[in-house]
């Protein structure tokens, strides 16, 4: 039996949050990965690189798997009802509801998350409950089928858990030994408790305007 995974890709979408979780996924056996969006225009990621769908909304095929990763796109993907409309559709049909940093927000707004334990990218864990969620702080978060990674390089330590779990743990663990995914990070900064105050500070600053647009964004979808 094939098992199709589908990615929701959107102007201004982190091409990481993507990317790390797809490179994992597609090495599960008899995967068949689907890259969705409006239209099968490239669609401009938050770093310069371009991603091309393969399916338009309109024309993907039933998902066993949905997966929204996150970045400053979202307010505009929050605000477009094609996409939230297919996250919704496409989600309460999928056995695995799934998404990287920011993108649960999305999740959130589609009605996916109420009264589910959901993590995201630290910045961006307040506005959970806003979104119908219960707040985690974990990089990795899972509540019955929805699974949801931190921030960023959070999908790829996702992605190893939801391979896990529906291929088995040694299929997992070749994927990873195959990727020779083996963390070994320069500096030990990479979590809002181990950062230096004034580095924190400037990224809290930094991400002040775009939490608010997400806010309010969210707020909007909600109502």
């Amino acid at each position: 039996m094939s098992l199709a995974i589908g990615f929701v890709l959107f102007p201004g979408v982190t091409q990481l949050d993507f990317t790390g979780p797809l490179q994992v996924l597609s090495r599960i056996p008899n995967a068949r990965c689907h890259i969705a969006a409006k239209t099968l225009d490239p669609v401009p990621t938050d770093c310069g690189l371009a991603l091309v769908p393969t399916a338009r909304f309109s024309e993907c095929p039933p998902l066993d798997i949905i997966c929204v990763p996150g970045g400053f796109g979202i307010v505009g993907a929050i605000g477009d009802k094609e996409t939230l409309s297919f996250v919704r559709e496409r989600g309460r049909a999928a056995k695995y509801v799934t998404s990287v940093c920011t993108g649960a927000l999305v999740l959130g707004a589609a009605g996916l998350l109420r009264g589910k334990r959901a993590t995201t990218h630290w910045a961006y864990r307040d506005l959970l409950p806003l979104a119908g969620a219960r707040r985690s702080d974990e990089r990795v978060c899972r509540d019955g089928n929805l699974f949801t990674g931190g921030g960023v390089t959070a999908g790829i330590d996702f992605a190893f858990t939801l391979a896990a779990e529906i291929a088995g743990r040694q299929v997992a663990e070749t994927i990873q030994l195959g990727l020779e995914y083996d963390p070994a990070p320069p500096f030990a900064k990479g979590a809002p408790n181990l950062a230096a105050p004034q580095t924190l500070e400037h990224l809290i600053n930094r991400y002040a305007s775009p939490i608010e647009a997400t806010r309010k964004a969210i707020e909007n979808a909600m109502r």
